[in-house]
């Protein structure tokens, strides 16, 4: 199908699109400096409020996680309706406030608390300014500019790598977390002014992979329709699921890696680095998000499957230096294996963020970026951060089991077992990591499995709406019951669900009173979290079941 190229495509981009760009990659920067804090901070954090590395893992993974994904679905639903600049200025204020109350915890359950805030503030983040971009940039340039756009990533982790130990040095780990958030909040007032909100579908003319000409006038859709069309739709779930497991050992790997160098080399010897490193995530992710956007852009007019085959082939290279980087003993050693993952593993998300924002309507893109995050974050930065975590502290205690030692044990152990301790810790983090290779493996699959599916849809086009509506159903069920199941297993089969209402009640009122929250009691608010989203997707899928086919 082909269409003339209306006025804003032929013309060149303008100036203001590309400030539009740099600034919203700025607010962007923020987002990841105040995700990359409590990550380069691990060590001071986890000896001033006697953390274990589970719960240095749920923080910064599943519970800023769950928040994050899942209201981050319905953020991106209200942005389609509505002033999505507004949207993301309010976000970027909610996150930028609980990053500063981050500097203020001083238990475990007021930290995790300030963690969830900062994930509903983030959630507001990256879905409406993807939709923004793609209102300023037309098709053919999205590639490049959703790249440039996420060079936030590899810019914010390197400040936040930077900032946070050289302000944590001088003035405290706190006002890290102070400082940067109050320097967010300042720019989250600035946004509504510098942006303005572009039209919805402005720079469309036809979509890729046989997708129909974007409509005149653009209505948003029902909810259960965009939901049925992304998760219904084989190749934009592939799409999210490859990226997903990209992003576990990325996320894994990025946010441990400080606390493992820590503790290989002590906070001392390691501070000396904090530039080098900073540099390293600067250069080596920056060139790696802006090279993967622009070589994807080229590879794609040959064959829409690159957008698939390019983040295999990344991930497939990055898997020797990974795993020099974990078995290496020297520093430098090591941080010049790091800089070829650093590197590579980003190579996911530029392809990913063109695959959906380029075949979907101009009404759905919010809400399918968002989709497209609610899958990569709750897989990929809910699971691998605090699977390293869990596993670390497992392998620790092994460790220390061997020499006649606890974890309880070494918080007051001096001289040689205070050696011993700082070793087997260094090791259970060591031993976790190497557990991340069969994840790459698994990722590459994943990757070629989601170039089989847009290969299928070359050919035969994108499926009806009647099959998106069966796909769909099939997937809700299979994720509500299955996750279910998944939970109650990890649970021990039922022990300690009940009642989880009146006990997540009860936990709630106690934090507001200022009772500190327990690990077990946060365990609890996670696994009943995950339950009820299960089951609100399994509902969601029974409902499918039992509704009459409408008829025309």
């Amino acid at each position: 199908m082909t269409t003339a190229a209306a006025p804003a495509q032929s013309a060149r981009t303008p100036a203001y699109s590309w400030f539009v760009l740099g600034f919203l990659c700025f607010v962007y920067i923020f987002n990841f400096m105040d995700r990359q804090l409590m990550s380069v901070l691990t060590e001071f954090i986890k000896a001033d409020l006697h953390l274990t590395d589970t719960q240095i893992g749920l923080m910064t993974g599943l519970l800023f996680a769950l928040f994050y994904t899942i209201l981050g679905v319905f953020a991106g639903w209200i942005a389609d309706r509505s002033v999505r600049v507004w949207i993301l200025a309010a976000g970027c204020f909610v996150w930028s406030l609980f990053t500063l109350l981050c500097g203020k915890a001083t238990t475990f359950g007021v930290m995790a608390t300030a963690r969830m805030g900062v994930g509903v503030g983030e959630a507001c983040g990256a879905p409406p300014s993807y939709s923004i971009v793609s209102d300023y940039f037309p098709a053919a340039k999205r590639g490049q500019a959703l790249a440039i756009f996420s060079l936030g990533v590899p810019f914010g982790m390197a400040l936040g790598a930077y900032l946070g130990p050289t302000i944590a040095a001088e003035f405290g780990w706190r006002w890290a977390f102070i400082g940067i958030g109050l320097a967010g909040m300042v720019t989250s007032i600035i946004l509504p002014f510098a942006v303005r909100e572009p039209k919805k579908g402005a720079m469309d003319v036809q979509l890729d992979i046989h997708m129909e000409e974007a409509p005149a006038v653009h209505i948003p859709q029902p909810f259960s329709k965009s939901l049925n069309e992304f998760f219904g739709r084989p190749m934009l779930l592939a799409a999210a699921v490859s990226c997903a497991l990209a992003a576990f050992v990325g996320y894994a790997l990025l946010n441990w890696t400080v606390g493992f160098m820590t503790r290989e080399y002590t906070a001392a010897v390691w501070k000396t680095m904090t530039l080098n490193y900073a540099l390293l995530l600067a250069i080596a992710m920056g060139l790696g998000t802006f090279l993967s956007g622009k070589v994807v852009d080229i590879l794609a007019k040959k064959s829409p499957v690159n957008y698939a085959l390019l983040p295999a082939a990344a991930l497939t290279l990055a898997i020797p230096g990974f795993l020099g980087f974990v078995w290496a003993e020297d520093m430098w050693a090591k941080l010049a294996f790091l800089c070829i993952p650093t590197f590579l593993n980003i190579f996911y998300l530029a392809p990913a963020l063109a695959i959906v924002q380029n075949n979907v309507k101009a009404t759905q893109r919010t809400i399918s970026g968002a989709m497209l995050l609610l899958v990569l974050n709750l897989i990929g930065l809910g699971g691998g951060p605090t699977m390293i975590g869990i596993l670390s502290d497992h392998f620790n205690a092994s460790n220390l089991a061997a020499a006649s030692l606890t974890p309880d044990l070494c918080k007051t152990a001096v001289d040689a077992a205070k050696a011993t301790c700082a070793t087997a810790s260094a090791k259970g983090l060591q031993t976790a990591f190497y557990t991340l290779t069969p994840f790459y493996v698994v990722a590459v699959l994943a990757h070629l499995v989601s170039a089989l599916c847009i290969k299928k849809e070359l050919v035969n086009g994108p499926p009806s709406a009647a099959t998106m509506a069966r796909n769909a159903k099939i997937f809700k069920l299979v994720v509500g019951f299955g996750g279910i199941a998944i939970v109650l297993i990890a649970e021990g089969l039922i022990p300690g669900v009940g009642s989880p209402g009146q006990k997540d009640l009860a936990a709630i009122q106690g934090v507001m009173q200022g009772v500190e929250l327990k690990p077990a009691i946060i365990n609890g608010l996670v696994r009943d979290l995950l339950m009820t989203l299960m089951a609100v997707v399994a509902v969601m899928g029974v409902m499918d079941v039992v509704a009459k086919p409408k008829t025309a």
